[in-house]
C-alpha cells in the first residue's frame, strides 16, 4: 500500500479500535477486514506521526505537545501509544531511545504477528522516517499525556441522578400505557 493511499484516510476510519491480535487470529475468527482496516489505520497513523513531528521540529526544537496533540485528535491515545511502542520495541538497540521510554514499552502489548517469509508485519507501522531521538522526545511527551489522563478521576453519576432519571422514566412508561380515555 502506498503511504499516499494511506493518508487519504478519513476521519471515521482512523476512529477504528486498534486491533491486538495477529492476522492468523484474525482469519480463524472471521475478522480479517478489521484486523485489515486496523493496519492501515496504523499505518495512517505513523505517517501522520512522522508528519507531526517534521511540522513541529524548528530551530533544533521539536514542540512535542502540538505534535501528541495533533495526532492523538486524529487517531486517538490509544493507537498513538501502539504504534510509538511498537516503534520503540524495534529500535531497542538504539541508544537515543531512553531506558524509561524502552521499559514502557514493554508494557504495551504488541502482537506478534509474522508473515509467510517471517517477517514481522508490525515493521510496517513503525516511524522510522524521522530521527530517532525525536521519537524518543515524542514517546516521553505521550507517557506523560497518557499518566494525566490516568490520573484524572472518572466522573461517576450520583445517587440522586440515578434516582431522577428512574423516577423520569417510569413516569413516561405509566403515561405511556394509560388510554386516551383513562386519564385522572
Amino acid at each position: 500500500m502506498e503511504r499516499n493511499d494511506i493518508q487519504k484516510i478519513s476521519s471515521e476510519t482512523a476512529q477504528i479500535p486498534v486491533y491486538k491480535q495477529s492476522a492468523e487470529y484474525a482469519i480463524e475468527h472471521d475478522e480479517l477486514p478489521v484486523y485489515r482496516e486496523s493496519f492501515r489505520v496504523n499505518m495512517a497513523c505513523r505517517d501522520a506521526l512522522e508528519s507531526a513531528i517534521h511540522e513541529s521540529y524548528h530551530d533544533y526544537c521539536l514542540d512535542t505537545g502540538k505534535a501528541a496533540a495533533q495526532v492523538a485528535a486524529q487517531f486517538g491515545m490509544e493507537r498513538v501509544a501502539y504504534v510509538l511502542a511498537n516503534t520503540v520495541r524495534a529500535f531497542d538497540h538504539d541508544g537515543r531511545i531512553s531506558r524509561d521510554n524502552k521499559a514502557w514499552a514493554q508494557t504495551i502489548p504488541v502482537c506478534a504477528d509474522a508473515d509467510e517469509w517471517g517477517q514481522e508485519r508490525s515493521r510496517y507501522f513503525l516511524v522510522s522516517q524521522v530521527n530517532p531521538g525525536l521519537v524518543n522526545l515524542l514517546v516521553s511527551r505521550v507517557r506523560e499525556e497518557l499518566a494525566k489522563e490516568k490520573a484524572v478521576p472518572e466522573k461517576r453519576p450520583s445517587v440522586l441522578e440515578k434516582i431522577q432519571k428512574n423516577k423520569t422514566a417510569i413516569q413516561a412508561k405509566t403515561a405511556e400505557k394509560k388510554l386516551p380515555g383513562q386519564e385522572r
